[in-house]
């Protein structure tokens, strides 16, 4: 059976889009990967979508999204990724399990589009990490 995660941050365009594309490659058939903002930007940063590319995930039509449509629906794992997420998101009461992990805002940083983009990979490839360490416990 199909697990369900859903991944939250406040604006829904950077870490919470890079992390649902990563989980729904690395869980396969065995996990269903929604992300979803307290407050959506309305946009996916593009360098979150180039980052991607990198990896060949395509993120230039996924949409920002609120977590208020998805929180009634089950979940087997709700992960925030940022503090504010954690501390503005709606109690989910269909939650099976919650977890928290804080990655930095690649949004914030600084400098050329060449530098932001270090960030940008260093975030993804941290969430990425993280993402095949869970997957792999979880089996």
């Amino acid at each position: 059976m199909t697990k369900r995660v859903l991944i939250l941050c406040t604006g829904n365009s950077c870490r919470s889009q890079m992390a649902e594309a990563l989980w729904n490659r690395i869980g396969e058939s065995q996990w269903e990967a929604h992300s979803a903002g307290s407050r959506p930007a309305g946009y996916v940063h593009p360098l979150a979508i180039q980052a991607m590319n990198e990896l060949n995930e395509d993120l230039s039509n996924a949409e920002s999204k609120s977590v208020e449509p998805l929180a009634d629906q089950a979940w087997d794992l709700v992960v925030t990724v940022c503090d504010s997420a954690k501390e503005a998101c709606p109690a989910l009461p269909a939650a099976v399990r919650s977890v928290h992990w804080p990655f930095d805002d690649p949004a914030d940083a600084e400098g050329s589009d060449e530098e932001k983009l270090v960030m940008f990979r260093r975030v993804r490839d941290q969430i990425r990490q993280r993402i095949e360490e869970f997957v792999r416990s979880a089996e």
